[in-house]
């Protein structure tokens, strides 16, 4: 009989020339458990999925109440489900009432994908504007929009007209003209490494964009919902998008994204052509419950009051001649190290050692730290402890 490593590697999709293959069976709060008992601190949940953690017993409480009511009922948009409902008036409730129509989706690719086609339909245009190391998903339209060549070049043609800037250079703003459709940047750019804007350069693209009548999208996939300190990371620059993207921990870890606008922008789905997107499952109601749960929470039990002084903790505790540079903000940061070997071989003692980090897309040199946003003091001293040595060894 076949072990479920031996499925996995024989009928699973790889990703990877070389996954982490642990075969977990149990995850609670900050750790993972796996086949053979051992634990492990979950140092980037999920790739910043579980920011309340693994099973919160009110998420669960949510999916449980929403599996006796109904699962999926009609394509997304056509019926009245109160999870999705009462999820948008939460999310619109803190968000600038320039940010009040909300469309459901399936993923953070998806809700890319929609907003892409959105700002075309909305504006006219055709022209995007991206910027260098950006990711915002895997699907065509999205990998379009992606600012890396290596990432793009084996899947091309893709759509044209995209512009690639420099982030933080405002000498290129000029090339946001009258024939751009929308301009997409995440407001921290997490896959290069967690890259901080700086010189006020939000404000700058978001002055650009007024004047040349160009959308901005921001991708808070990945640094939304208290990651950075704040509910959303824009909070932090005050700079309002035209459209913002959210996913990851939006489902509470069930599979859910989103794209939100103002009304007037989100109308232009609904005609010429009708059904300007379409979605079957975007905004299932197991997993609307869920993320709903998860916001009430996050906000509820001001998780988010803590993170600034979790992140400082992490800066305090990890301190090593061959740590080049700490990089982000809360609890989204990047180690950087001289280079890629050497980050790799930290990864992998680190995981023999019981804590789960990462590496970035695009920034190979660093290491990823995104924990849960419960996470302990103590849990996080005991975790650095274990990350020096790594280091050291």
């Amino acid at each position: 009989m076949l072990t479920q490593r031996q499925i996995f590697f024989e009928h699973l999709a790889q990703t990877s020339p070389d996954p982490i293959a642990l075969e977990i069976v149990k995850a609670n709060g900050t750790f993972l458990y796996d086949a053979s008992g051992r634990i492990y601190f979950d140092l980037i949940s999920g790739i910043s999925v579980s920011n309340i953690g693994h099973r919160h017993p009110k998420v669960i409480e949510a999916i449980r109440k929403q599996l006796d009511e109904y699962l999926h009922v009609m394509v997304y948009g056509e019926c009245i489900q109160s999870p999705q409902v009462n999820f948008a008036k939460l999310l619109t409730e803190h968000l600038p009432g320039s940010l009040s129509s909300v469309y459901f989706v399936n993923s953070g690719s998806e809700a890319t994908e929609g907003a892409l086609k959105l700002s075309k339909r909305f504006t006219g245009r055709t022209g995007m504007v991206c910027f260098k190391n950006a990711y915002h998903g895997s699907t065509q339209g999205a990998l379009s929009v992606a600012g890396n060549e290596e990432l793009k070049n084996s899947f091309r043609p893709l759509l044209p007209g995209i512009k690639v800037l420099t982030f933080n250079s405002t000498d290129e703003l000029d090339l946001i003209t009258t024939e751009t459709a929308c301009v997409i940047v995440e407001p921290i750019q997490g896959e290069a490494g967690v890259i901080i804007p700086e010189n006020d350069f939000l404000n700058k693209l978001r002055k650009r964009c007024s004047e040349t009548g160009a959308l901005l999208i921001f991708d808070e996939i990945q640094t939304a919902f208290g990651r950075t300190g704040k509910l959303f990371a824009f909070e932090h620059f005050d700079v309002i998008p035209d459209i913002l993207l959210l996913g990851k921990a939006l489902g509470g870890g069930m599979p859910l994204g989103a794209f939100i606008s103002s009304h007037e922008v989100m109308q232009m789905l609904s005609h010429d052509p009708v059904l300007g997107h379409i979605t079957t499952f975007g905004g299932h109601p197991l997993c609307c419950a869920s993320g709903l749960a998860a916001m009430h929470v996050l906000l509820e039990e001001h998780l988010m009051d803590t993170v600034l002084n979790k992140g400082a903790l992490f800066r305090k505790n990890l301190q090593h001649p061959l740590i080049k540079n700490i990089r982000g903000k809360g609890l989204f940061l990047s180690l950087e190290f001289e280079d890629e070997d050497l980050n790799k071989k930290i990864i992998h003692r680190c995981l023999d050692k019981g804590v789960l980090v990462d590496w970035f897309l695009f920034a190979s040199t660093c290491l990823r730290i995104a924990p849960p946003l419960t996470i302990t003091e103590t849990q996080i001293e005991t975790a650095c402890k274990i990350i020096t040595k790594c280091i050291t060894n």
